[in-house]
């Protein structure tokens, strides 16, 4: 049997149904915490080596030389797709809330930058990284993730995205969320702020 990363998130509970505002400030019926995927290093471990399969079969002439996440959620996805890639893994953190390389992490001109998320929603964490990545010169050559669960309206991305799992989930403006309009709770779930 295959791969089935689908199946991996519904085991570990990492699907959640409910009424949740994301960290982009629109509202949805379902939730991906990759947290509780990656919680179980063996699940980690796979996941990171499928991803990294994944990026060299979208472009065999990739040769990285290091990965990048965003802290908190893309640490742990990020860390092992570097180990199976073979290239060190940083990770970029909000300080004064502006993403930003501290702990003593820097990348060179010469670097071949992969930026890795755990799921990506509007784009906005990764294209924060991006720009981390570009503000030290250099240009990302591919863009990877757990759960790509973009719309069809979402920005484009700088770079091709690779993903385990494409989920085509609703959200809504809180003006015009059902699930509001109904008095249904709702949890923030996320790491950021609403904005």
């Amino acid at each position: 049997m295959g791969y089935d990363p689908l199946h991996d998130l519904r085991s570990t509970g990492a699907l959640l149904e409910g009424h949740f505002i994301l960290s982009s400030g629109l509202h949805s019926n379902r939730y991906v915490q990759c947290a509780l995927y990656l919680q179980h290093p063996e699940l980690a471990e796979r996941a990171g080596r499928e991803l990294a399969y994944l990026l060299k079969e979208a472009d065999p002439a990739l040769e990285p030389t290091v990965v990048i996440s965003p802290a908190l959620g893309g640490l742990i996805i990020g860390h092992e797709c570097g180990r199976a890639l073979g290239v060190r893994a940083v990770f970029a953190e909000r300080a004064e809330g502006v993403m930003t390389l501290r702990r003593g992490f820097s990348l060179a001109r010469d670097d071949r930058v992969v930026v890795v998320e755990d799921v990506v929603t509007t784009g906005k964490s990764t294209g924060e990284v991006v720009d981390v990545v570009r503000a030290a010169g250099v240009e990302p050559v591919a863009l990877a993730c757990v759960v790509d669960r973009r719309g069809a309206d979402a920005p484009t991305m700088p770079a091709a995205l690779v993903s385990l799992a494409r989920l085509d989930i609703e959200v809504w403006k809180p003006e015009a969320c059902p699930l509001c309009a109904k008095g249904v709770p709702a949890e923030k779930p996320g790491s950021r702020a609403p904005r």
